[in-house]
């Protein structure tokens, strides 16, 4: 079980319409039901579990999309966001550009001989940095920014 999210402020406001907008039309009753539980927990200021699952699908889909930006402006983006980033997939996010800053650091005051980004499938990408005796191999993708590898 994981801990619960506070949801305020315009964060809340953004997730409850979203959540009240998605539920008037979706078809499924299992989905719809999911969706009430949901918009209980974001009115009593609190989702976890189930309901944490179902707010990151909404969120995910609206920022992506760009929906959540053309309905509630820059500063509703913005609330989602850091709503986002609370969230499990969005603190799992987080963490791996902290773990990418953190390889990277290793270039800082190194001249970089060669900068290489390849496709490596749809959506997904692989960014090679090399400085002197250092290679940093970066992955890119819906999952996030993660290390491939480090050689020295």
């Amino acid at each position: 079980m994981s801990s619960p999210v506070r949801v305020t402020g315009q964060a809340q406001e953004v997730a409850l319409a979203e959540a009240q907008a998605v539920r008037a039309i979706a078809s499924g009753e299992e989905y719809r039901g999911r969706l009430a539980a949901l918009i209980a927990a974001i009115d009593e200021g609190e989702v976890d579990d189930d309901d944490a699952a179902t707010l990151e699908e909404l969120l995910e889909l609206g920022l992506q999309t760009g929906r959540i930006r053309a309905h509630y402006g820059p500063g509703g983006e913005q609330a989602a966001l850091s709503l986002y980033r609370k969230l499990p997939r969005g603190a799992e996010l987080a963490e791996s550009a902290r773990e990418v800053t953190e390889a990277l650091r290793a270039l800082e005051g190194r001249e970089v001989g060669a900068v290489e980004l390849t496709a490596v499938g749809p959506g997904a990408f692989a960014l090679s940095l090399a400085a002197g005796d250092l290679e940093i191999s970066l992955r890119l993708d819906r999952q996030g920014a993660r290390v491939a590898s480090v050689n020295a």
